[in-house]
């Protein structure tokens, strides 16, 4: 996996205040290039195994045992309104740790393939727009400028909730 380093490359003197970099893992999903915080990964899996689960949503891909704990796996692409992933020798599992509603979660989503591991200064990232992007803007953290295009921030957290991601109530229920 690569590293990039995008804005804040500048020398810095000794009265300069430290770059304001984060640290992306991106990811594809079909053609669209996606971004986590890395802070948020536990770590990346290929050719794991899912259980299948009747009765969940569509997006529930199903759920892998990971040391011993159940994790659940979103098929990021039926997530996003889209056909499901076909998995491939580059299809990966994220596993991201995130706080919802005060108790820590793991979660693994299901991409077609990881990148790298890039850098962005905040002054290259932009806000969420209102429309535009193939994800609701509540679930972007920004769009981060990249030489040659941008990458989709996604904010784990709002993205992943257990509140987003349960079904919706039928009339009969």
């Amino acid at each position: 996996m690569q590293k990039q380093t995008y804005g804040n490359s500048g020398a810095m003197s000794e009265d300069d205040a430290p770059a304001d970099i984060k640290q992306y893992l991106t990811f594809s999903v079909g053609k669209e290039v996606f971004a986590l915080g890395i802070a948020t990964i536990k770590e990346i899996l290929r050719n794991v195994q899912l259980a299948t689960v009747p009765l969940m949503p569509l997006h529930m891909r199903g759920v892998i045992n990971l040391r011993g704990a159940v994790v659940p796996v979103i098929d990021l692409a039926v997530m996003f309104d889209r056909e499901p992933l076909i998995e491939t020798k580059r299809t990966s599992v994220i596993v991201l740790e995130i706080t919802d509603d005060g108790e820590m979660l793991d979660i693994g989503i299901m991409v077609d393939a990881v990148s790298a591991v890039i850098e962005i200064g905040d002054e290259r990232i932009e806000p969420a727009p209102g429309f535009g992007t193939p994800v609701r803007a509540e679930f972007i953290e920004g769009l981060g400028k990249l030489d040659d295009g941008f990458v989709i921030i996604l904010n784990a957290e709002r993205t992943f909730s257990l509140r987003q991601m349960a079904p919706e109530p039928t009339e009969n229920a």
